[in-house]
C-alpha cells in the first residue's frame, strides 16, 4: 500500500486510474499492508480520503494475518497485546482472549505509544512461558517529522532481554502472502505481486511463487536493486505505468 498506491495521506499519481482498471475489468485483487495500526474499516477510509476506493475486504494487514496464523496454531488461545486498535479487533474476531494472566502468546503490534510498563510485562511473560510473535519486523515507519521506531526495533529490545526470538507473520515472510492469497481465493501461478521494496515485498512475493513487478515510487531504486542478489520480474516507475497493462503487464 505505502509507497505503491500512497505515500502518507497523498495518492501515488495514476493509482486511482490503475485500481479503477482493475475493478471494471472484475480482477481479483487485494491491498497488502505490514502496518497492523488501523482496522480494514478505519484504512478504506483513509484510502478513501486519498481518492482512493477500495473495499474493505480488498485490504489486508499483518494484524489478520497474525490473528488468522494465531487461530490456525491454537484456536481460542490467549495473548497479551502490544498495539492499536487494528491488532486487538483482529484477535478478538479470532476468538482470543486479551489478557496479562499467563498467555500462550505474547503479540507486539505497531503503536505510536509505546510504554516501557506494556514492554516490560512483555518481558516478564515471556520469561514465564508465553511465546513471542510479532506482526512484523519493520524497524522503522515513516512520518511528517522523520522516521519513527517500529514493531522490529521494538522486537529486538524484547529479544534483547528475554533471549527469545520473536516470529515475525508480516513480510518478508511469505505466510503474509500466502494468506492474502488465501483471504480472496487466489493462486500464486497466476497472481502478480506489485510492492515497493525488495527487502520485504520482492523476496516475500517470489518465496510466495509470485511474480512480481517493483515500482521505483517508493523505497527502492534502480541502483538499490543491485544490492540484493534476487531480482523482481520488472520494474517500472509507478502503477501508473501499468494503466492499460493490467490484463498483460509482461507482455510490453
Amino acid at each position: 500500500m505505502d509507497g505503491v498506491l500512497v505515500h502518507e495521506e497523498h495518492m501515488v499519481p495514476g493509482a486511482d486510474q490503475f485500481i479503477g482498471e482493475l475493478t471494471a475489468l472484475g480482477t481479483n485483487f487485494v491491498v497488502v499492508t505490514n502496518n497492523p495500526i488501523y482496522t480494514r474499516r478505519d484504512l478504506r477510509a483513509r484510502l478513501l480520503s486519498s481518492g482512493l476506493d477500495i473495499p474493505e475486504d480488498r485490504i489486508w494487514t499483518s494484524a489478520l494475518a497474525t490473528a488468522k496464523f494465531l487461530d490456525s496454531q491454537r484456536p481460542h488461545g490467549s495473548a497479551y497485546v502490544i498495539g492499536e486498535v487494528g491488532l486487538t479487533t483482529a484477535m478478538h474476531e479470532a476468538g482470543y482472549v486479551l489478557t496479562d494472566r499467563d498467555p500462550d502468546y505474547v503479540v507486539l503490534g505497531e503503536t505510536r505509544t509505546y510504554s516501557f510498563e506494556a514492554i516490560t510485562t512483555a518481558i516478564r511473560l515471556i520469561e514465564k512461558g508465553a511465546l513471542f510473535i510479532s506482526t512484523n519486523p519493520d524497524a522503522t515507519g515513516p512520518s511528517r517529522a522523520g522516521v519513527l521506531p517500529a514493531a522490529g526495533a521494538v522486537a529486538a529490545l524484547i529479544e534483547k532481554a528475554t533471549g527469545r526470538t520473536p516470529y515475525f507473520v508480516g513480510k518478508p515472510n511469505p505466510l503474509m502472502m500466502r494468506s492474502a492469497l488465501r483471504a480472496i481465493g487466489a493462486h500464486s501461478e497466476s497472481t502478480v505481486m506489485v510492492g515497493d521494496r525488495m527487502d520485504t515485498d520482492v523476496i516475500a512475493g517470489m518465496e510466495a511463487g509470485l511474480r512480481t513487478i517493483l515500482v521505483l515510487s517508493g523505497i527502492s531504486t534502480t541502483a538499490s536493486i543491485d544490492a540484493y542478489p534476487f531480482r523482481p520480474s520488472l520494474v517500472i516507475n509507478s502503477v501508473a505505468d501499468l494503466v492499460g497493462r493490467t490484463t498483460d503487464p509482461f507482455g510490453v
